[in-house]
């Protein structure tokens, strides 16, 4: 029997009661030193490192650790932070990172013509987890700046570690940032990119030589781009820049994930590394493929243990997966994870209160290196460890069994419904079309012209946070909660009013999160104490558990907006996450199509517009921002994904009346190649995410020609920084240019929950004194 060894591509890096995050928002208050709140990162990478060795790992992992983000990490470690932020030699390195991740005012206030707006993010491949975006031009120099690397790679060999860093690799880097000319900062054509690569090579080689002379002795390179469809120029780039990086002499494991290697595999396994690291959940067809292909002096890095989701695995499964591929591969074989577990909760640890019933049917971070194991020790010739395995895998084998048969997980009268609605040509149309529906929604609404509102929530203060934990713990009445809740709710209406908004929110001081709130009322979700994940930063998220037939058992949101609407004379939105976003955003049940799981949810938001629309809203918003992230990797699969994406939105909106506005919400994505796709959602009103781009998303709204009305981001609510009036001016001119001034609203570019009161304020005071600039430029009022 061959030598089985495990590792990971990453971990989560938040700590297991998000340390980091807590540690990085004291830093931004200035209430923590930038010398403790690097201790706090390296205790942390001790204890994950630990937890690796102690679940019996053949390596650590180093690398995959980062105060903000992995691929902003590489900004810095390559020497390429944008000329514009205007950084000066005095700028310590922590400081130019996080202006790069949350703006930097100080440049813009100083006059010195600098622009310190925060890099753009968007979404990591089709997770929801968020990555800056590296900006090149053609003027992009590199430099290395290896020594905080260097430094974690001493940390773990200190603590007795074998090590293997983790890299991203030097084409996905570049694929990943976007490329602007040096004279206008326009965005150039993406191939651009591919021609700094010979810059680049060099200092990856330099940094691979640093590495293998500092004791790693593994270095992952990740390139998920070879689970894409790239153009020849791209995959004919691979070879000559990986020869060129082999000679460094470090033993190097190529990874991927994600996505399935298609027309790539054989490029992947004939690239000139020691080893080839597969994603063998989501390509599972291709793993004897790649057992064939792959060269067998080559380690081959199967990741069977599904590194994205929180389900038990099924070990039969994965052992009855792996036994062929043991039986061909004369060479090395590893076993891992799918991907970085930065996707999933640290640990079942923390969650006490679980039933256990549903506690036995997951897995987070730490339960998946204890699958690892287990895996790695039943195919172990030692048969008195063997059998220890054997046990292991019969619990596992009980739990899945369990799962299936459990009256929990399926709904008959669920079923039916969702099958009758799918059936009904009508149920996802609305009465009227757009072009008849607006001038309804005009006479009854009376907006004028760049009418300005906001994405939904506001912010979500310290007693806001503590009257709800204080509810949730049993220590405040119902009673006593509704009230400081509607108390909130009308701070939040009168604060718009003396703003001038023209269409309220009621601030979702109610919800702790966006697709909580809404799963904690629906059937078929569970819920985790603990279970954090890392959106961006210090963002993190504890997505629902979808573990069953979903369905309303009663109204969710009509009671608050019903409240907020009685406030006031000006419209109020009626705020609802739609169902592909709560679909995304959940750790999703595996034993049927996500297609199904999502008619359901789509059939309970459907109750609750109806609802809301009888409770007297005028104005309904069913958020998708995360429609592009369900995309599959590979475009020949895209248009049965937004077939039935856009189905269930149009499900879930169909119900309201022709004079009743139906708005829907996208950010952080790119959009503009899925745009027939947007139209067909046939919301009335779209807003979008648009500022930290420059508006240059509309250019595909304007060519496209976008038929209904669109509210395109005026300023970034991811930065503490507040953009003058003149600023948004300027934007809202760009977006008057392509998109007809009628159809234009006014608005930030997501939620404001994060922000503070003061911040908030100001930048809608701006943003309303941009608006009625413009109504003034444009005579429309």
């Amino acid at each position: 029997m061959k030598l089985i060894q495990t590792h990971i591509p990453g971990f989560p890096r938040i700590g297991a009661q998000r340390e980091l995050k807590f540690a990085l928002e004291r830093f931004w208050r200035g209430e923590l030193t930038e010398a403790a709140l690097q201790d706090t990162a390296s205790k942390l990478r001790a204890q994950h490192w630990k937890t690796q060795r102690e679940h019996g790992l053949d390596f650590v992992t180093v690398g995959d650790f980062a105060l903000y983000d992995h691929v902003a990490n590489h900004i810095q470690l390559f020497g390429c932070e944008p000329a514009r932020f205007g950084f000066s030699a005095d700028d310590s390195a922590l400081a130019r990172y996080f202006a790069m991740a949350r703006g930097d005012g100080a440049h813009e206030s100083c006059g010195c013509g600098h622009n310190g707006a925060a890099l753009e993010m968007t979404k990591w491949f089709d997770t929801n987890y968020h990555y800056l975006v590296p900006e090149f031009s053609s003027g992009t120099e590199f430099s290395l700046h290896s020594e905080p690397l260097l430094a974690q790679v001493a940390e773990a060999r200190a603590a007795g570690h074998p090590v293997k860093v983790v890299l991203l690799g030097p084409l996905t880097f570049l694929w990943l940032g976007k490329q602007r000319s040096i004279a206008e900062g326009a965005e150039g054509g993406a191939d651009g990119r591919l021609d700094l690569l010979e810059r680049l090579l060099p200092h990856y080689s330099k940094l691979l030589v640093q590495l293998r002379a500092a004791g790693a002795e593994w270095v992952q390179l990740d390139e998920p781009i070879l689970g894409l469809d790239l153009s020849n120029a791209w995959r004919n780039a691979f070879e000559p820049a990986y020869w060129l990086l082999n000679q460094s002499g470090a033993q190097l494991l190529l990874a991927t994930y994600f996505s399935p290697l298609e027309e790539n595999v054989s490029l992947a396994c004939r690239l000139p590394v020691a080893g080839l690291h597969v994603d063998a959940v989501r390509a599972a067809s291709e793993l004897i493929s790649v057992a064939d292909w792959l060269p067998a002096h080559k380690v081959l890095s199967v990741g069977i243990i599904d590194g994205r989701n929180i389900w038990r695995s099924d070990l039969d499964t994965a052992l009855a997966t792996l036994m062929p591929v043991l039986a061909k591969r004369s060479g090395p074989v590893w076993l891992s994870t799918s991907c970085s577990l930065l996707h999933v909760p640290y640990s079942l640890a923390a969650e006490p209160a679980l039933d256990e019933e549903l506690r036995s049917w997951l897995a987070f971070a730490e339960e998946k290196l204890g699958e690892l194991a287990l895996l790695k020790t039943a195919l172990s010739a030692d048969e008195r460890v063997s059998g220890q395995a054997a046990r292991g895998i019969a619990a596992a084998r009980a739990a899945l069994a369990s799962r299936r048969a459990s009256p929990r997980v399926h709904n008959a009268a669920i079923q039916a419904r969702v099958a009758e609605l799918g059936a009904s040509q009508a149920a996802d149309r609305r009465a009227s079309p757009f072009a008849a529906r607006q001038p309804q929604q005009q006479a009854r609404l009376k907006l004028p012209a760049f009418p300005t509102t906001t994405i939904g929530s506001f912010p979500q203060t310290a007693q806001i946070r503590a009257a709800r934990a204080a509810f949730k713990r049993g220590e405040l009445e119902a009673p006593a909660y509704q009230q400081a809740m509607r108390a909130e709710i009308e701070y939040a209406i009168r604060q718009q009013e003396e703003l001038g908004l023209d269409v309220l929110v009621h601030g979702e001081a109610e919800r702790n999160d966006m697709v909580e709130y809404f799963g904690e009322q629906l059937d078929g979700f569970a819920f985790t104490a603990n279970g954090w994940v890392q959106s961006y930063g210090s963002r993190c998220v504890k997505p629902p558990i979808i573990y069953g037939d979903v369905q309303r058992p009663q109204a969710m949101t009509v009671d608050w907006a019903e409240y907020a609407q009685s406030l006031t004379g000006k419209p109020v939105k009626g705020m609802l996450t739609g169902p592909v976003t709560i679909l995304q955003w959940s750790f999703v049940r595996d034993d049927q199509a996500r297609a199904d799981t999502t008619f359901q949810i789509a059939a309970a938001i459907r109750d609750e517009v109806r609802d809301l629309e009888r409770a007297g809203i005028a104005v309904i918003q069913i958020d998708e921002p995360a429609l592009r992230e369900g995309l599959p990797l590979r475009r020949s699969r895209w248009d049965a994904y937004l077939a039935w994406a856009t189905k269930a939105f149009r499900l879930s909106a169909a119900v309201a009346a022709d004079a009743t506005q139906v708005h829907t919400h996208m950010c952080y994505a790119e959009f503009n190649d899925i745009l027939p796709a947007i139209a067909a959602l046939d919301a009335d009103v779209i807003t979008i995410e648009s500022s930290r781009s420059a508006m240059e998303l509309l250019g595909g709204f304007a060519s496209f020609r976008y038929p209904n009305e669109i509210g395109p981001g005026v300023y970034d609510i991811h930065s503490p920084r507040v953009p003058g009036s003149d600023e948004m001016v300027g934007l809202l001119r760009k977006a008057a240019k392509v998109v007809p001034p009628a159809q234009l609203w006014v608005n930030p570019d997501c939620g404001l929950k994060t922000r503070a009161w003061p911040e908030t304020t100001a930048a809608l005071q701006n943003m309303i004194r941009a608006a009625r600039q413009l109504r003034k430029e444009m005579e429309l009022s």
